[in-house]
């Protein structure tokens, strides 16, 4: 039987998939010069009047990342301001959110599997074990803003697909 330490459950799934986030916005600002208009309204956008625009998600996803690794390491979560407005300020947030999580040793990870979790909420705290934690809220929570992104992105004519989302080579 083959095992995964919660470090490989984790750390490499965030890197991976928020460097296929950092491409999308890319491609979302390429997009925009291309076809001539201000990447803010890329920015701005949303698919429904009652959700969080395109930068909140991606401000969400980071903070999605940086708090699992941190909270699964037994750390206080980085906090960053949510004050990017454009593309070109949210991809600089994946890449601060890359480099924190590039600085937390394996072995603060590992073994987190009961560690207690403890989320604040408005509507009261969230208590989990570390592998509960992972597996049922952060990577759920973090994907479901990365997807919105991606989907907010296509929705809006940017020429990307399956392969942007799912990021380089699956053989990595």
């Amino acid at each position: 039987m083959t095992t995964i330490s919660m470090y490989e459950a984790s750390i490499p799934t965030f890197l991976h998939t928020l460097a296929s986030l950092k491409n999308l916005l890319q491609k979302g600002i390429a997009s925009a010069e291309a076809r001539k208009f201000d990447p803010g309204i890329l920015a701005a956008s949303r698919l429904a009047p009652d959700m969080f625009p395109l930068t909140r998600q991606v401000q969400i996803a980071s903070d999605a990342a940086k708090g699992a690794v941190a909270r699964l390491a037994g750390i206080e979560p980085p906090k960053f301001e949510d004050t990017e407005t454009t593309l070109a300020e949210l991809i600089a947030r994946v890449d601060k959110t890359v480099d924190f999580i590039k600085t937390v040793p394996r072995e603060q990870i590992d073994g987190s599997e009961d560690r207690e979790i403890v989320l604040k909420t408005p509507r009261g705290d969230l208590n989990f074990k570390g592998l509960v934690f992972l597996r049922h809220w952060a990577l759920p929570n973090f994907f479901f803003h990365v997807t919105t992104t991606y989907n907010l992105l296509r929705h809006a004519g940017v020429d990307i697909g399956k392969q942007d989302f799912l990021g380089g080579s699956l053989l990595r």
